[in-house]
């Protein structure tokens, strides 16, 4: 199974849930997914939770694994004139720990067997991955 999620604003306050009750915990539910032109289809449910998460859910059961993708509408493109760079240097200082969470962001996935762990930040966004076992998909 694989989760593909995107902030439509950085919203404090999100709530962990379940890719099986999501759609009912949405605020809408977005239509069908239209047909591509070039042929490939790859079927989605999309939601947006009521804290303003939108959520994108592809399911593949070959592999029991989770992946989980957070954007935040906020890249360098937002950085005044004479301040480059801090998009990206906000990106990593994320992986830090901090006053209130001791240790890296890498630590508890790290423990549940999670790969793939990264971050990028281009004009328009900033993101953060990993990819778990589907029993770790609610601490992802």
């Amino acid at each position: 199974m694989q989760l593909f999620a995107a902030s439509a604003l950085a919203s404090e306050g999100a709530t962990a849930f379940s890719v099986e009750d999501a759609p009912a915990k949405a605020a809408a539910v977005a239509s069908p997914t239209p047909a591509p032109a070039d042929g490939i289809d790859i079927p989605f449910t999309r939601f947006t939770l009521p804290n303003g998460l939108t959520a994108v859910v592809h399911e593949d059961h070959k592999a029991p694994v989770v992946a989980v993708s957070i954007w935040y509408h906020v890249g360098s493109g937002d950085e005044p004139a004479g301040k480059t760079g801090f998009a990206h240097l906000f990106e990593h200082l994320m992986f830090s720990g901090s006053e209130n969470r001791k240790g890296t962001y890498f630590e508890p996935f790290e423990q549940v067997g999670a790969t793939d762990m990264n971050g990028t930040t281009w004009f328009d966004r900033t993101n953060y991955f990993e990819t778990v076992p589907t029993t770790a998909l609610d601490m992802a």
